[in-house]
């Protein structure tokens, strides 16, 4: 079994994704500035070899066409966890079964909490702060005025090389190669 743990991505690069990112990093400056995403797979060690992960991604993706997510309200995990994220509201369910698929085989994982579709904004230290911080949260996200639908067409898989420091592995796009 690998000691490192994984992750399955998708990247929000548009003018959401960087308000995203900038309102992380309002929200919580000391943190590790990470890129605006989107979880499929949350982080997990891999009941197999990297390389047997990466291929299982590549199958259950070749057969996933790509998709479009809108983004809901500011919530958070609290009480389990002082995490402030963006809900995924439409194709939620469509990010869940993705997810379901991607969750076996050499990626299968038991996982400490049930999936959520949504994107991070930060993640705390206490309680306190994270209701403090989504309380701006939710400002801020009322004053956004870009579009709130993100188009899912690729995914990356990560590698967590040091405490939150990620490295992309491979993109994977969502469809039938070429």
């Amino acid at each position: 079994m690998q000691s490192k743990r994984y992750a399955l991505v998708a990247y929000v690069k548009s003018e959401t994704g960087e308000f995203t990112e900038r309102l992380g990093r309002e929200l919580h400056p000391q943190s590790p500035t990470l890129s605006a995403h989107l979880t499929i797979l949350p982080p997990r060690l891999l009941p197999a070899s990297e390389a047997a992960a990466l291929q299982w991604i590549m199958d259950v993706c070749a057969r996933s066409a790509p998709f479009s997510v809108a983004l809901g309200n500011v919530e958070t995990f609290l009480p389990t966890t002082p995490t402030v994220y963006i809900r995924v509201t439409q194709s939620a369910e469509h990010m869940s079964a993705l997810h379901q698929l991607l969750n076996a085989g050499a990626l299968a994982f038991d996982e400490e909490w049930p999936y959520v579709p949504h994107l991070t904004l930060a993640k705390l230290d206490e309680d306190a702060a994270a209701q403090s911080a989504a309380a701006l949260a939710e400002r801020r996200w009322a004053g956004f005025h870009g579009s709130r639908i993100v188009h899912l067409k690729q995914l990356t898989f990560v590698r967590e090389d040091s405490p939150n420091h990620w490295v992309d592995l491979a993109p994977i796009p969502l469809g039938p190669a070429g």
